[in-house]
């Protein structure tokens, strides 16, 4: 039995190359086209997760990079804010930035339009001192020369109390533009006699573009004074602590949360109702959201590999069929049903192996120029529609403007595909055992194929 089970590498090898390169064979154009329909699946597979990737990391670093940062003291007391130092010098930790946040409506000067409106107020050097914010926040218009250099530069902003950046779609909707004059009115103040007052007006001096919807809909930035006198009167602000690996949150709020305690009494945390979170817990839902969706695509696409599955299962066991006398003298000279299952595994491996890394590098290809992919497409697919349009309506047809993600819709400037080593070790395995699993499955006839009876007439 141990005979049985002991196998010849190279024999096997040497034995399914003939298998799958015999040209005379059906089963070698099967096994040539299960091997097109893996590196499909690998390419398909690839290319959407990629992209996915592309859409979702961007709008999980604008929100950690502009609005919830990576680990968040909430209603920390103004009165120690000496401590930002220190917890500056805790390892791993990148930038901590104090600010404070009031919500409200606003509305163009002498406008009746009004719109739902976050302020939050950050200190002048909040620019130069928080860089992911600064590559992640982009300013399109800008009154004063400091604006444009502030993306390379260390100027300070938002200096003056009556400044204020806006986001662009807001300035849209408001019909604003640089230089006027913007009145917010606070949820505190909603029910006042005298709602809008001289004293919550501000000027744009800024317009932003932060790729994130929400925020160029509703955000707003100003000195974190002013924000203080339009809040209540608790006297707390909220830190922002950026740290260089996002993954480390945990590790690092529990040193932030540590510094604290020995720092702060216990009463007064109370009082003030400080907590520490991560980013994981303020925005659990939104990224919870975004990994079902992710898995969801993985299992709907990864679906094709069923399909090339069922294909190589077939292929292989109308292999057994027609190579009856080939396996039948083969179990006849010694080899065993484990060896024999063995060469159709191993041709199954080879299958899955040629066809996985040929739509790997295909798919890496793509996503390297996935933006001049994408306008491929789409001039194809508009080439096309005009020529059906012309046909249909002649003269009178206008021309189609074809776009996949079309920016009305999907907030896009440009399309982007992030690649990860988890997935595509992830994909390649799934094509590569897919192969594999198939081809022994259906090996399993060999078991009832007797040498005697297939080579009595031979």
């Amino acid at each position: 039995m141990k005979k049985e089970k002991k196998i010849n590498i190279k024999w096997l090898g040497f034995v399914a190359c003939r298998y799958t390169s015999k040209k005379a064979s059906r089963s070698s154009a099967s096994s040539m086209l299960c091997i097109l329909e893996i590196a499909a699946g690998v390419l398909a597979l690839t290319v959407i997760i990629a992209v996915m990737n592309g859409l979702q990391l961007g709008y999980i670093e604008s929100i950690l990079e502009v609005s919830s940062y990576y680990v968040r003291v909430d209603d920390f007391p103004r009165s120690n804010l000496n401590m930002i130092e220190r917890i500056q010098d805790i390892d791993g930790v990148r930038s901590v930035v104090p600010f404070k946040e009031i919500e409200g409506i606003a509305r163009g000067d002498f406008s009746v339009r009004q719109s739902p409106l976050v302020l939050r107020g950050l200190p002048p050097s909040a620019f130069s001192t928080d860089s992911g914010m600064k590559e992640h926040l982009e300013i399109i218009e800008s009154a004063f020369s400091s604006w444009g250099s502030a993306a390379g530069g260390e100027q300070d902003l938002l200096t003056q109390q009556n400044e204020i950046l806006l986001g662009s779609e807001l300035a849209r909707t408001l019909g604003l533009g640089l230089g006027d004059r913007i009145e917010f009115l606070s949820m505190s103040d909603l029910f006042s006699t005298e709602a809008y007052t001289e004293d919550s007006a501000f000027i744009i001096t800024g317009i932003f573009k932060s790729g994130y919807y929400e925020y160029d809909l509703g955000w707003g930035f100003i000195n974190i004074d002013r924000a203080r006198a339009l809040s209540d009167s608790k006297d707390t602000v909220t830190l922002g602590i950026k740290i260089q690996n996002r993954y480390q949150d945990l590790k690092t709020a529990a040193a932030i949360e540590a510094l604290i305690n020995q720092e702060i009494p216990r009463a007064l945390q109370e009082a003030s109702g400080l907590t520490v979170s991560s980013w994981r817990d303020y925005n659990k839902a939104f990224f919870g959201a975004l990994r079902t969706e992710k898995l969801m695509m993985f299992v709907l696409v990864g679906l094709i590999f069923i399909v090339v599955a069922l294909n190589i299962f077939q292929g292989q066991r109308r292999s057994v069929l027609e190579r009856s006398e080939e396996i039948g003298l083969l179990r006849a000279i010694g080899a065993g049903d484990f060896q024999v299952r063995c060469i159709f595994a191993f041709n199954g491996l080879l299958i899955g192996l040629i066809g996985a890394s040929a739509g790997m590098a295909l798919a890496l290809l793509l996503c390297a120029h996935i933006q001049g992919f994408f306008s491929l497409i789409e001039n194809l697919v508009g080439f096309f529609l005009n020529v059906l349009y012309h046909i249909r309506y002649g003269d009178l047809a206008n021309d189609a403007n074809f776009a996949i993600f079309n920016r009305k819709i999907f907030y896009l400037d440009s399309i982007t595909a992030r690649i990860m080593v988890s997935d595509l070790v992830i994909i390649y395995l799934f094509g590569l055992l897919s192969a594999v699993f198939a081809a022994w499955f259906a090996s399993k006839r060999i078991a009832k194929i007797k040498p005697a009876e297939v080579l009595r007439y031979e």
